[in-house]
C-alpha cells in the first residue's frame, strides 16, 4: 500500500486513499498529528511525537525538534551522548508514521510519497527520500507542498480555467505557489518561500514580548528547561488568540509564577516585520508568473501557521479575497499525497490529473566577466534554465574562450540565485578541448535539459569541431533506471531545437525580412521593430513569451501583407 506523508516542521502526518476519498491516519495516541519531535534516554531508548515533546520540556539536552529545516545539511544535533543528522531524526519520524498505519490498516505499507516545501532544493529533497528509506519505506514521488494542497481542495475539479495562490504557512518554513488550473491540468506557474519562517517565528516574537516587558530576567541565565518552559507557553498564548482577543503567557521562574497578558492588536503590531518578509515571496512569485495580485481568482491557506487570525487577517487585506480554509490546514498537504499515491496506482475512484512543476531553482554555470581593461574576473554564475521555468525545459547558451591559445573549456553545473558561482550549489563538471586560438575566437554551445523526474541533462558542443560531450545528473528521488533514464531524455530531445531553427518560427522570420526589404520609410522602420521583437522574444528560449510573441508577430505581417 501507498499512503501519504506530510513530514512537517512541526508536526507530522500520515494519510491514505479509500473509495469514498483521503482520510488521515490517526497515531497510536488516537490523534491526527505526531510532534516532529526525537528524544533519547539513558538506555538508548528513542520517543517521537508527543512523549518526545513531553520530555523536552523535562530533558531538553536530549530531544530534538525543529530539524526539518537543517535537511540536507551536515548539521549534528546532539541528543545526550548520541549526534543525529535531521535527515536521521527524520527517519525516526517517518518510522513511527509507517508503523502507526501498519497497526491502524493492519496491513504492511511499503510505499510513501511525501511533501516537501516548493523552495526545497535537490540536496533537501534527497534528503527527504533517504529519511524515508531508512524508515523502511520505498518513496516513489517526492511532491511539493503547495501542488499536494492544491489536488487535495480538489482545485483540479474546476470547470473554468482559473489561477489560484496556495498561501503555505508551516511551523517551520514559508512557500507561496501560483498555480493555474484548466479542466484536468494543474501547471505551478511560480515558486517562492522562505525555509526558516513560520509558525516557530510567531511564537519567538510573543517570547521576546514577554522578555522585553520583564527586564529583569536575563534570558541568558536560565536554563535550557526553564527556556523550553517559556517558549511552550508562548505557544499555548498563541493558539489562545483563536478564542479571545486577548491571551495570556502563565510562566514558572525559579518557583516564582509570573503572569504576562497580551493584547491582540499589540501582538499584531509585533508581527509586522514577519509581514513584510511573508510578503516578499509574494511579489517574488507574482513578478515571475508574469502575474498581478488582482489576477488571483482563489487564495487556498495550508499550514498550522495559517489558523492564526492575524495571519488571516493579513491574507484577506492583501488580496482583497477571503481565503479558502474548508479543509484543516493541517491536513491538506496529507490527504493530497495520499490522492497523489492514488494516482499512481491507478486507482479507479480517483480523477487523473495532470501535473506541471517548474524549477524552483536557477540551473546554471561558472564564467569570466570582462571588466575593461582587459581585466578579466572570474567566479561569475551565467544562469541557463531560470527558476520558475516550466519544466520539461532546455536552453542553450553560447560560450566563449577568454585566454589566447586556450585548450580547455570547463562548464561548472550549479544551482542558485547567487551572482556569485561560490555561493551557488554545485551538482558536477564536464571539461572538453577546444582548438587552440586567440581568445574569443572558440566557442562552446551549453544546453541544458531538466525535466519533471528531475533529471538533469548537460550536454556541451564545440562550435568548430562539433566535438561533444554530455552528463546526466539524477536527483535520488527518482527510481528510474538508466535505460528509462535515457528513453525519457529521448522523449523531450525536441526541446533541445532552438527556437529559432523552428521551421515555423524560421518562416516568419524570413516573411519578416522580406517584407522589411519590400517597403521603404516609416514602413520599413515598424517592420524592423516588430521582427526585433520577434527575435528577442525567439532568444528568450521561453516557449510563454514566444508563443505571445509569434501570435502578435503573426497578426502584424497578415496586416501588412493585407494592405499590399
Amino acid at each position: 500500500m501507498i499512503i501519504g506523508i506530510d513530514l512537517g516542521t512541526t508536526n507530522s502526518l500520515a494519510a491514505y486513499f479509500t473509495e469514498s476519498g483521503p482520510e488521515i491516519i490517526p497515531n497510536r495516541l488516537g490523534k491526527h498529528l505526531t510532534p516532529s519531535v526525537v528524544s533519547i534516554d539513558e538506555q538508548d531508548q528513542i520517543y517521537v511525537g508527543e512523549t518526545a515533546a513531553e520530555r523536552m520540556l523535562l530533558y531538553p539536552e536530549c530531544t530534538a525538534a525543529v530539524f526539518k529545516r537543517d535537511m540536507g545539511s551536515n548539521r549534528k544535533f546532539t541528543l545526550g551522548s548520541k549526534q543525529f543528522t535531521a535527515e536521521e531524526l527524520s527517519s525516526f519520524v517517518l518510522k513511527s508514521l509507517k508503523e502507526d498505519a501498519e497497526h491502524y490498516l493492519g496491513e504492511e505499507v511499503t510505499e510513501a510519497v511525501i511533501s516537501v516545501p516548493a523552495y526545497f532544493n535537490n540536496e533537501r529533497r534527497k534528503a527527504t527520500k533517504r529519511a524515508g528509506e531508512l524508515a523502511g519505506l520505498k518513496v516513489d514521488r517526492i511532491i511539493s507542498e503547495p501542488t499536494a494542497a492544491a489536488i487535495a481542495y480538489g482545485l483540479y475539479q474546476n470547470k473554468e480555467n482559473a489561477k489560484f495562490l496556495v498561501f503555505d504557512l508551516g511551523g517551520g518554513t514559508f512557500d507561496v505557489s501560483i498555480l493555474e488550473l484548466f479542466e484536468s491540468i494543474i501547471e505551478v506557474r511560480a515558486v517562492a518561500g522562505d525555509n526558516f519562517l513560520g509558525g516557530e517565528e510567531f511564537t519567538q516574537v510573543l517570547e521576546q514580548m514577554f522578555y522585553d516587558s520583564h527586564k529583569e530576567i536575563d534570558k541568558n541565565a536560565l536554563s535550557a528547561k526553564t527556556q523550553g518552559h517559556i517558549h511552550k507557553q508562548a505557544e499555548l498564548c498563541k493558539r489562545g488568540f483563536s478564542q479571545d482577543k486577548t491571551s495570556k503567557m502563565l510562566c514558572t521562574i525559579q518557583e516564582e509564577q509570573i503572569e504576562y497578558s497580551v493584547d491582540l492588536q499589540e501582538y499584531e503590531k509585533n508581527c509586522e516585520k514577519l509581514f513584510d518578509k511573508i510578503k516578499q515571496p509574494i511579489k517574488k512569485s507574482l513578478a515571475d508568473a508574469n502575474i498581478r495580485i488582482s489576477d488571483i481568482d482563489k487564495v487556498v491557506l495550508v499550514g498550522g501557521g495559517t489558523k492564526l487570525w492575524i495571519v488571516r487577517k493579513f491574507v484577506s487585506k492583501l488580496f482583497g479575497i477571503m481565503p479558502d480554509a474548508d479543509i484543516n490546514p493541517d491536513e491538506a498537504v496529507a490527504l493530497g499525497a495520499a490522492i497523489q499515491g492514488a494516482m499512481k496506482e491507478r486507482n479507479k475512484a480517483v480523477k487523473e490529473v495532470i501535473l506541471t512543476d517548474v524549477c524552483p531553482f536557477t540551473l546554471g554555470t561558472e564564467v569570466v566577466v570582462d571588466r575593461g581593461d582587459n581585466r578579466l574576473e572570474g567566479g561569475h554564475f551565467c544562469p541557463i534554465i531560470e527558476r520558475n521555468t516550466t519544466i520539461p525545459a532546455s536552453r542553450t547558451e553560447r560560450l566563449y574562450t577568454v585566454k589566447d591559445n586556450q585548450s580547455k573549456i570547463r562548464i561548472h553545473i550549479l544551482q542558485g540565485e547567487s551572482r556569485f558561482a561560490y555561493n551557488n550549489l554545485p551538482l558536477g563538471e564536464l571539461v572538453i578541448d577546444v582548438p587552440a586560438a586567440p581568445a574569443g575566437e572558440e566557442a562552446v554551445d551549453v544546453t541544458y535539459t531538466y525535466d519533471v523526474n528531475a533529471i538533469l541533462e548537460v550536454q556541451i558542443k564545440v562550435v568548430s569541431t562539433g566535438k561533444s560531450l554530455r552528463k546526466v545528473i539524477v536527483s535520488q528521488q527518482t527510481d528510474m533506471d538508466e535505460e528509462e533514464i535515457e528513453s525519457r531524455l529521448k522523449e523531450i530531445s525536441y526541446l533541445k531545437i532552438h527556437p529559432r531553427d523552428k521551421e515555423e518560427n524560421k518562416l516568419l522570420v524570413l516573411k519578416g525580412e522580406r517584407l522589411y526589404e519590400e517597403s521603404t520609410g516609416m514602413e520599413r522602420g515598424r517592420i524592423a521593430r516588430a521582427l526585433q521583437l520577434f527575435e528577442d522574444a525567439l532568444d528568450t528560449q521561453d516557449s510563454g513569451a514566444i508563443e505571445g510573441a509569434k501570435r502578435e508577430f503573426k497578426e502584424f505581417i497578415n496586416d501588412i501583407e493585407d494592405a499590399f
